[in-house]
């Protein structure tokens, strides 16, 4: 598999995923993704952003249950 920005090799490893989101700070520090040995962009695979997305659509519900309005 090539980068798709600077052509490298791409290969198996891990990588750190961070979003800010309703002012709750999410940390993965080891997430399944394929990594340029040149440039090291990270290409997630379908598995792992779905993964991910379940985990914000949770945060989100849950954080809306800790708010509330004056």
């Amino acid at each position: 598999m090539k980068c798709m920005y600077c052509q490298g090799e791409m290969v198996r490893g891990n990588a750190p995923f961070h979003i800010d989101r309703k002012d709750v700070h999410v940390s993965l520090d080891n997430v399944p993704a394929w990594v340029c040995t040149q440039c090291g962009e990270v290409f997630f695979e379908e598995t792992e952003v779905n993964a991910v997305q379940d985990l914000i659509r949770a945060v989100d519900e849950q954080t809306g249950k800790l708010v509330r309005t004056a």
